[in-house]
């Protein structure tokens, strides 16, 4: 067991170490893969403390929300003894495909978490489990728990009632044991069109939960299925699908969001009903809820996202801007980063709004003791030193606080590029940079003295003049003799390597884009990409892809992982050296 006292405590913590003071699941037995009653009967003692398990659907990319549960699960299971499971709950054929497993297998791998303990894999698929459910659905029906409703799903939904009116009896209720037996067989054989019936729970039509008042558990859908094919065309609900899931797998906690907590009775009742009926082993799994981690400015809604790159207002899934992990990724987020975020925000019986600051701030914190520091000019302006003509070499810490990452070089001559924005020909007040008769320091290199500009036919500036202070090169004797007020950065035109920066900002221009039924598209932040063409020092032209960067005085930078490749250099700016947010 890792340090568990060293991280902020939460209610699930407290739920897990209260378990396990009370021995809830000694004795547990796991047979090494999932399994019936019969099947882990015959396994030795769990050596797992606790089973957790991530279970996402594979109907498209994991967002930033799915981080938050994958560093949940996996990561309680790892500090209390535990094995967390990769489950796919791929239970619905119309939406499901292969592509979006392949990639929640990389992006989970990606965050830093991996299934495999004593050279086990605990990666499954709820659709391995089909025979097992069907099983499970004719226990129910010959226990008289289960019938076939032949209803309308607009019937149905009259019958149900509402929060204030109890439901009332389908007609198809009181069908014997032998009647559903052999129409649920009809559902199976392929022979009743989609619609024509579904198998239900035989609960409570009075409960004030509406989610026991007979739910639906299994539907006739004559669907291909990505890794079944057409072997089946019944297929379970969701709500009876994920209970079983787990109990075959011997989860001990599942963690899910607060969305799910009226469902639990329902959880309850069915895996009590199917152990007492001899088909899932004791002890059972027990759900626990917790509240959703939502991002200022961010949606989530995969139907919403999937828009978003049908209809070309990003570039793909993986676009920077795009609260997918493939495009956290794409944008320089760090999988530490994402961690350390999921753990400040722990786990809450709410369900909790923060701001992109938390996860900037986890950024910074984990680049500032790694990112190697390097300048770049985004808005270049040209300096043009009049009384230099000599290429002077300058050196620079790779990182300032690592010695043994060794220097960067770079070249100071006499024509540099500086931020536009570095010069004021009539300057504001508190302006200490260059303007004329001012003097700043070129960092690393000499202190200069602006002594006016160039500018072309309209009036524009196209270069600003100054002179060079002998005897003021950063690093030498005397270099702080003369006092000055501005610092700025810069690259020498010499050797100045080209490069495109990608300027990235909030994709929506309200917190919550799609709040009170508003169309999130109305809300689109025109600025939220910016390219722009700028100059980065030698040191950075033989970066790979995915390097990490501080350009100083700019922020962190990431070299983009599709584009940027030697000869086209591609930053994409992750964040600022401070909150940009508030």
């Amino acid at each position: 067991m890792s340090d568990v006292a060293a991280k902020p405590t939460n209610f699930l913590r407290q739920i897990i170490e209260r378990d396990l003071a009370e021995r809830l699941n000694d004795g547990q037995r796991f047979a090494g893969s999932p399994g019936d009653a019969a099947h882990h009967a015959q396994g030795p003692i769990d050596s797992a403390k606790i089973r957790t398990r991530f279970p996402p659907e594979p109907n498209g990319y994991l967002h930033i929300g799915h981080a938050k549960s994958i560093c949940l699960n996996f990561g309680l299971a790892a500090d209390y003894g535990g094995i967390c499971h990769l489950r796919f709950d791929d239970t619905n054929p119309e939406k499901e495909e292969q592509e979006f497993v392949d990639a929640i297998i990389e992006a989970v791998h990606w965050l830093g978490f991996d299934w495999n303990a004593g050279g086990v894999s605990h990666l499954f698929y709820a659709s391995s489990y089909f025979d097992f459910m069907a099983r499970a659905a004719e226990a129910l029906i010959d226990d008289g728990l289960a019938y076939v409703d032949e209803q309308s799903a607009d019937e149905m939904r009259a019958t149900r009632g509402d929060f204030n009116t109890p439901g009332t009896n389908s007609p198809f209720r009181a069908r014997s044991v032998a009647e559903n037996s052999a129409r649920w067989a009809e559902m199976k054989s392929g022979r009743m069109a989609d619609g024509a019936a579904v198998l239900r729970a035989k609960i409570d039509m009075a409960s004030p939960n509406i989610n026991l008042r007979d739910p639906a558990i299994y539907r006739i859908k004559h669907a291909t299925h990505h890794a079944t094919g057409d072997a089946w065309c019944v297929y379970p609900m969701y709500t009876f699908a994920h209970p079983i899931e787990d109990a075959l797998e011997r989860i001990t906690h599942s963690f899910c969001t607060l969305e799910f907590e009226d469902q639990r009775p329902f959880y309850d009742w069915l895996l009590e009903h199917l152990a007492r009926l001899g088909l899932l082993a004791t002890p059972l799994p027990k759900q626990h809820e917790f509240g959703r981690l939502n991002i200022k400015g961010v949606m989530t809604s995969k139907r919403k996202l999937k828009a978003l790159v049908d209809e070309k207002h990003v570039s793909g899934w993986d676009d920077p801007r795009m609260p997918t992990i493939f495009g956290l990724r794409r944008r320089g987020y760090t999988p530490a980063s994402l961690r350390l975020m999921a753990e400040r925000t722990g786990a809450s019986k709410t369900n909790i709004w923060v701001g992109m600051d938390v996860l900037d701030g986890a950024l910074r914190e984990d680049l500032e003791g790694q990112a190697a520091r390097a300048m770049a000019v985004i808005d270049p302006l040209k300096l043009k030193l009049t009384n230099w003509t000599e290429v002077l070499p300058c050196r620079a810490p790779v990182h300032p606080q690592r010695p043994e990452l060794g220097h960067r070089e770079f070249g100071f001559g006499p024509e540099l590029w500086i931020e536009r924005d570095d010069f004021a020909e009539t300057p504001p007040k508190g302006f200490f940079r260059l303007f004329p008769g001012n003097k700043v320091r070129l960092k690393y290199g000499y202190i200069v003295e602006c002594t006016g500009c160039e500018k072309d036919a309209d009036g524009n500036v196209t270069a600003v003049l100054a002179t060079v202070l002998p005897d003021t090169k950063s690093g030498t004797p005397g270099a702080d003799a003369v006092k000055v007020k501005g610092t700025i950065t810069w690259v020498g035109a010499h050797d100045a390597v080209p490069a495109e920066l990608r300027l990235f900002e909030r994709l929506f221009t309200e917190d919550q884009p799609d709040a009170d039924g508003r169309d999130f598209r109305s809300v689109l932040n025109p600025a939220s990409r910016r390219v722009v063409h700028g100059y980065v020092e030698p040191s950075v032209a033989s970066c790979a892809a995915e390097t990490r960067l501080q350009f100083e005085r700019h922020g962190y930078f990431v070299a983009d992982r599709v584009d940027h490749r030697s000869g086209h250099l591609v930053f994409n700016r992750i964040t600022g050296l401070k909150d940009g947010y508030k």
